[in-house]
């Protein structure tokens, strides 16, 4: 190389052109375009993944023959669909190599505490996604779902305490206007549930303890994973100082399969495994299909599950259980289509809701659009001074 090239090659490097610097302002709006980006996926997996974990759930107890069975046989099997929510973790495995991750920082002593502290919260947080699991799958079956669905409403109210005080959230009367409407829209638009039991083997009492154990499960599993992201495995700068994606991949496949083993526990110490080939057998489409039926289960928990834990980082736990819940009256459409349920119809009050769930998540996300805005503002505000 001559040494008039070698002269311009280092003023280049010197002096990038204006358009390779990207300035603070420009920095930030394409960080919250990539935010919003984040959010609307997770959004999406979360509206997919409840859509096909109800449809193929009234699926399989359609299919399960479970109207001609005796009153014992009514409840089993839920420890297998304890399992098969949590069981499919493997399939993010590849995922989390493929997506990119940021360049960590030198462990310390203080990162590797930190570790040893997110471990144990993979632990804690797995063993309570197994108790909310088995006591969700167990709480559908002893009554009516309406009282089901009723009792589990309960668990935005808990999600919402527990992260004010663990988490220190800080509520606006838009998001407390949200929640207020989805409380509402999860308790009369829920869709239909093909394993409910007959009259004579409804158990309300036992139902309302099963189910409202499950929802403090649910909404601390919530809270304990948005603690987890911003106290602990940020803090850990094994991904730098930002959240990724890859942390969602990561908490997803740690707490599965705490959960998995937990649940696989249950099902071999009740002996719920003999009786899988009899529940194959008895399948009305076959073998094949209640197989099928399960691995399709089994991946429909893991789109769901991965969209709510990352609205958890990018937003907080208030946020993934409102939209969760949101998804309701939708969900109760696909249900009443797919299915012919006795009096089951998309009537007036589901439509009410389906309005309502654009109401909910409308004021949620006027919430983030001016939480956003005023970031923008305080930086225009941080130039203006370094100016003058």
């Amino acid at each position: 190389m001559t040494e008039p090239s070698k002269q311009t090659t280092t003023e280049e490097s010197a002096n990038p052109e204006p358009d390779q610097i990207l300035s603070p302002r420009r920095s930030l709006q394409l960080n919250q375009k990539k935010w919003w980006i984040s959010v609307l996926l997770c959004f999406f997996l979360v509206v997919l993944g409840d859509s096909l974990v109800m449809l193929l759930l009234n699926f399989f107890y359609v299919q399960d023959n479970r109207e001609e069975s005796d009153q014992d046989r009514q409840y089993k099997g839920t420890w297998l669909q304890a399992l098969v929510q949590n069981a499919a973790f493997p399939i993010l495995i590849p995922l989390f190599f493929i997506f990119p991750s940021r360049k960590s920082n030198q462990e310390t002593n203080n990162t590797r505490f930190l570790s040893f502290r997110l471990i144990v919260l993979y632990v804690v947080l797995g063993i309570l996604v197994a108790a909310h699991s088995k006591l969700f799958a167990l709480g559908k079956l002893y009554a009516n779902y309406g009282i089901f669905t009723l009792i589990s409403a309960t668990q935005l109210i808990f999600t919402t305490i527990f992260t004010a005080f663990i988490n220190r959230f800080k509520f606006t009367r838009w998001i407390i206007l949200s929640i207020i409407i989805t409380i509402l829209i999860y308790v009369f638009g829920s869709p239909e549930f093909g394993g409910e039991p007959d009259e004579n083997e409804e158990f309300y009492n036992i139902q309302a303890w099963l189910t409202f154990s499950g929802s403090v499960a649910f909404a601390l599993s919530l809270c304990l994973i948005q603690l987890g992201f911003e106290k602990l495995l940020v803090k850990t700068k094994r991904y730098g100082n930002k959240k990724v994606f890859r942390m969602v991949l990561e908490m997803q496949i740690c707490v599965s399969f705490v959960a998995s083993v937990v649940c696989l526990v249950g099902l071999f110490a009740s002996g719920e495994f003999k009786e899988l080939k009899g529940d194959s057998e008895r399948f009305k489409k076959g073998e094949t299909y209640y197989a099928l039926s399960l691995i399709g289960l089994a991946f429909s928990w893991q789109v769901w599950s991965v969209g709510l834990v990352g609205l958890v980082l990018y937003v907080s736990g208030v946020f993934g259980d409102v939209v969760h819940m949101c998804t309701s009256p939708l969900v109760a459409l696909f249900v009443v289509l797919a299915f012919d349920f006795m009096d089951d119809d998309f009537s007036w009050p589901r439509i009410g809701t389906l309005i309502a769930t654009v109401v909910a998540l409308g004021s949620y996300f006027y919430t983030l659009h001016k939480r956003n805005k005023k970031k923008m503002v305080e930086l225009y505000q941080r130039e203006n001074n370094t100016e003058v």
